[in-house]
């Protein structure tokens, strides 16, 4: 297993790394799904200290939490109770979809891009329809089955989730959460 342990612009010492990986331990070791990396991020926010962790486990599926405390050790405590909730809300689910693959869960490269906004004023008339590029970067999209993917984009708290189905040779799927409190599911392929 990977730790990456790190400050953004405060000091990280050996104790609290120490305590970050024996907790992290501890707590994985509860539930199947090796985890294979732990990324820790340690920040001070006015007088709060912020932690965000994630961990990607050996069945393709990634957990992440984040937590804001006076105490730097009591930021990460709060994150890493609210990843064992997340993984004890799943872990029925978690010992199927460990059972049933037999292989990892596959990844293509993608790119991925972050476009600039309207600006100041949306009345204005933009110069060119074409948006303007800020970032680029790569992603990963998973092959996944369907319900993997909602279980996926559940414990990473996110609002949607692109996926290869795995039952489908080609084509890219969406989950999303819907306002009403559903998951709402994009299949191009099933189109009329």
């Amino acid at each position: 297993m990977r730790y990456q342990i790190s400050g953004k612009q405060i000091d990280i010492g050996e104790a609290l790394q120490t305590h970050v990986r024996s907790e992290v331990e501890e707590m994985v070791g509860k539930y199947p799904g090796r985890p294979t990396d732990v990324l820790v991020v340690f920040s001070k926010e006015a007088h709060e200290f912020a932690c965000e962790t994630v961990i990607h486990l050996s069945t393709g599926l990634t957990v992440q939490a984040s937590a804001k405390e006076t105490d730097i050790y009591a930021a990460f405590d709060s994150a890493n109770a609210k990843m064992e909730k997340q993984l004890r809300r799943y872990k029925r689910r978690l010992k199927d979809h460990h059972r049933e693959r037999a292989q990892p869960v596959e990844l293509s490269d993608a790119a991925s891009y972050i476009l600039a906004g309207a600006g100041d004023s949306e009345l204005e008339e933009p110069e060119t329809l074409q948006p303007m590029i800020v970032a680029e970067m790569q992603t990963r999209i998973p092959s996944l089955s369907v319900g993997e993917a909602v279980m996926q984009m559940e414990l990473a708290g996110a609002p949607v989730l692109v996926f290869r189905n795995e039952k489908q040779a080609t084509g890219v799927n969406v989950v999303y959460r819907r306002d009403d409190g559903n998951i709402g599911w994009i299949d191009p392929n099933t189109a009329t």
